[in-house]
């Protein structure tokens, strides 16, 4: 384990998983939307989101997180693990709305409301993103991969990493 991405529906808690696990294995960690949103807001470039992403790729080393479908494979096919939150549409709504408010290192600004258009996105991951993830992972059986399905799932592979491993 040592270029891994961490994918899953929006409040799933992937950038929580992509701290947590940077910290104990010392892994340099790359937040897909630092690279891809601004402060105001507004996205770069597709083409400057897609060399950034390289850039990270080029790297010995690290841990992604975020899912942006549209590069989704070229990260799939660099990384040798894909740890993938399988969580419950209840549990990623309330990942969503408990962060609303709070200052995040994965976002360069704070959300101060619901996004009716977002929650309807993470309703519906399950039938529109899922199955290509999981059609992904497919072409890729040599990769290691974990499908955690809820946060004490999470909070157990947390718990047995070994950084002596990394």
């Amino acid at each position: 384990m040592k270029k891994i991405i961490i994918i899953g529906c929006p409040g799933s808690g992937k950038s929580t998983l992509a701290r947590k696990l940077a910290e104990k294995t010392d892994l340099p960690l790359t937040h897909l939307d630092l690279l891809y949103w601004q402060s105001d807001k507004t996205t770069v470039e597709e083409d400057l989101f897609v060399e950034r992403q390289k850039s990270v790729l080029r790297q010995g080393k690290w841990i992604i997180d975020g899912n942006y479908g549209a590069s989704l494979e070229m990260r799939v096919a660099a990384c040798d693990t894909i740890i993938f939150l399988d969580f419950s549409v209840e549990d990623c709504l309330a990942g969503v709305r408990e962060r609303i408010g709070k200052k995040r290192p994965d976002m360069p600004w704070i959300e101060t409301e619901e996004d009716q258009e977002f929650l309807e996105f993470i309703q519906s991951f399950g039938q529109t993103s899922r199955p290509k993830i999981l059609a992904l992972i497919e072409q890729y059986p040599e990769k290691s991969t974990i499908i955690l399905k809820n946060r004490k799932a999470v909070q157990d592979f947390l718990n047995d990493i070994k950084p002596e491993l990394f």
